[in-house]
């Protein structure tokens, strides 16, 4: 017992340093801390105490009992923990709370996370709670330290110990709020359909820009005779030439979506006999000069902040959903920016690579790419290079195309090479002379539905991508789980020439509710191109559905406390930092193409029983028995009704 708890010790140890914690061992270099522990004995004689970590993070302390049996993680009586002395000898979190309670009676810290940590490398239980002088609070097991680190404690701490509502699901309520409210406007004042919504918006946001070169919302007068929309349709336009939007034929693409501002009579009349704003009152002006006036002071200092955040992919989704729609009607399912940056980490992106996305919609992989391209970057020439040479799309609705145009444009890329067409019209060959290294996609879903349709699976998609990008290269693609089940014949012969001329690395089921209010079911698939996948390669495998985000009242999916902590295991079991990953959580294993490419699949329970399960399992089963002897059922068990 006493190697297993040394090896668990090792364990936690490579955690805390993967976090970035300093911790020291069986006591503190903070001579206050140390102090305090000459009395702390877990016995309770008064003698010195040895947790088996004590870090000084900020001014929270981190306290750590480690026991090599989850059975002996926590003693509950009357439900408190205990502390007596049985229970603080015996279990890790008893233990951990009682130095805690110790440091904040003898110390000037006073606010400390006591962590009980049981198990072993593979299974494993790690129990934080927040002590303070008011008393002890229960937090959520915990999978890495993550949320405790230099940089992320302080959040934590608002998040889960004060239940403060974060800046960020501030910021989203009131960008979601100002979402609604346009859409109201552009409905009511504009009579824009769905689809319409976003490339008024859109118009106007690059209009916006010429602001600093001297254009100014109070020359929208209401003329007609150059009227509201034709003014702004110039500034547009004169903005798409500064952005050195080439070639002529994309600009020409883009401003075509845009002659609706111009063209519409609704737009760009003055009714102030009719037209009201939210409190009743007369517009006195163009519903286009309304519509610019509220985006110039809501929306457009936090649409061109340089943020991975799509936020006009997020008003475009707000404005189908609003108007009765989900975006799957139009084949559009827009991926979440905690997904657009997920991918980036699990093909490790680098400012050398060229980012290409064949299906690009509103440009949220292309964004968030470029966004940690940038970040990674060491000189001005590579950001430069990055925006002008190493960012790549297809967008095959022209709509779409030109939301997609306006959100590079807007972050300072207006080189960007996004074009307008089909992606299965496009030869591999000449996209590999783009030297594509990255591949990312979000395919149109659900359009193979007969025969004649199957070219258009999804799994079709992921071929094609996976043959533009240069041999080494990596690919991720986030499908229905269904894509990667491949019932049809012809998903199977896509499977199998897949792996006969690329490796499968491994396949992430997600939280079900990553596409909110769309109802498909995804998972992440990340290959590497051009190698064919080796007979005995290991493949991962990996249930990432409890991802840290919940669905919120109001807010939709939103990011909990809990998120930083579950990326970052996900990303050390995938990187191979974390070698023994449970298999509830990973399994690794070779692959057929044949299989269904789901952990589900593959996964079997590598968890010995303990002898408090075998217990249980014999209390049910009693307990069931007895129930049906008492019923009259005596004979499932070969008795006699009413024999005991």
């Amino acid at each position: 017992m006493a190697k297993k708890e040394a090896n668990f010790d090792l364990f936690i140890h490579d955690l805390l340093k993967e976090a970035g914690i300093r911790a020291d061992t069986q006591g503190s270099n903070i001579l206050e801390i140390d102090n305090a522990l000459k009395t702390a004995s877990k016995h309770q004689t008064g003698k010195t105490g040895f947790p088996e970590y004590v870090a000084v993070v900020r001014d929270f302390v981190l306290v750590m009992e480690d026991k090599a049996d989850r059975t002996n993680l926590c003693l509950m009586e009357n439900g408190q923990i205990s502390q007596s002395v049985a229970a603080t000898t015996d279990y890790a979190v008893n233990g951990a709370l009682f130095y805690a309670k110790k440091i904040i009676e003898q110390t000037s810290f006073k606010k400390v996370f006591a962590f009980g940590n049981a198990g072993d490398k593979k299974h494993h239980i790690l129990r934080p709670l927040f002590v303070d002088e008011h008393g002890y609070k229960e937090l959520p097991d915990v999978q890495t330290f993550e949320n405790f680190s230099e940089s992320n404690i302080e959040e934590y701490y608002k998040r889960i110990v004060l239940e403060e509502i974060p800046p960020e699901d501030i910021e989203l309520g009131d960008i979601l709020k100002k979402a609604k409210e346009l859409h109201e406007y552009l409905r009511n004042y504009g009579g824009l359909g769905e689809d319409e919504k976003p490339l008024v918006v859109s118009a106007i946001l690059l209009a916006l820009r010429e602001q600093k070169y001297g254009f100014n919302l109070d020359q929208l007068t209401g003329d007609t005779v150059k009227t509201d929309g034709a003014k702004l349709y110039e500034q547009l336009e004169n903005n798409l030439k500064r952005a050195n939007v080439a070639p002529e034929v994309k600009k020409e693409r883009v401003l075509n979506q845009f002659t609706l501002i111009k063209d519409r009579p609704q737009l760009n009349s003055v009714r102030d006999d009719m037209e009201t704003d939210s409190d009743g009152k007369r517009l006195a002006k163009t519903p286009l000069k309304f519509f610019a006036e509220y985006i110039n002071r809501n929306i457009f200092k936090a649409i061109i902040s340089n943020s991975p955040e799509d936020y006009l992919g997020r008003f475009y989704g707000e404005f189908v959903s609003y108007s009765g729609g989900d975006g799957q009607a139009l084949g559009v399912v827009l991926t979440p920016r905690h997904i657009t940056e997920l991918f980036c980490e699990l093909v490790d992106l680098k400012p050398t690579d060229v980012l290409f996305d064949p299906c690009c919609g509103t440009g949220g992989f292309l964004i968030s790419g470029m966004h940690k391209m940038l970040q990674a970057a060491s000189s001005e020439q590579q950001r430069k290079d990055i925006k002008k040479k190493q960012i790549h799309g297809i967008e095959i609705r022209d709509d779409m195309f030109s939301i997609a145009t306006t959100n590079m444009i807007l972050r300072g890329d207006g080189q960007s090479n996004l074009i307008c067409d089909d992606f299965f019209k496009q030869k591999p060959g000449d996209i590999q002379l783009k030297g594509v290294t990255v591949g990312m996609m979000n395919p149109p879903y659900s359009q193979a539905k007969s025969k004649e349709t199957a070219h258009l699976s999804e799994l079709c998609f992921v071929r094609h991508l996976l043959n533009c990008v240069t041999v080494g290269g990596r690919v991720a693609v986030i499908v229905p789980v269904s894509a990667m089940i491949g019932k049809t014949k012809e998903d199977k012969a896509v499977k199998e020439e897949i792996l006969k001329n690329h490796t499968l690395e491994g396949v992430i089921s997600l939280n079900k509710d990553t596409f909110y209010r769309v109802g498909t079911v995804p998972c992440i698939a990340v290959f590497t191109a051009g190698e064919p996948h080796p007979a005995k390669k290991l493949s991962k495998f990996i249930n990432f559905e409890d991802d840290g985000f919940e669905v919120k009242k109001h807010l939709g999916l939103v990011e909990t406390e809990r998120a930083k902590d579950r990326r970052q295991y996900l990303l050390d079991c995938w990187r191979g930092k974390i070698t023994d990953c449970p298999s509830n959580f990973m399994v690794e294993t070779m692959v057929e193409d044949s299989d269904e490419w789901l952990h589900s699949f593959y996964y079997y329970n590598d968890e010995i029983p303990t002898e408090q399960d075998f217990l249980n399992s014999i209390a049910d089963y009693l307990t069931f028995e007895f129930n049906m002897i008492t019923h009259g059922r005596g004979y499932l068990f070969n008795t006699k009704d009413g024999e005991q």
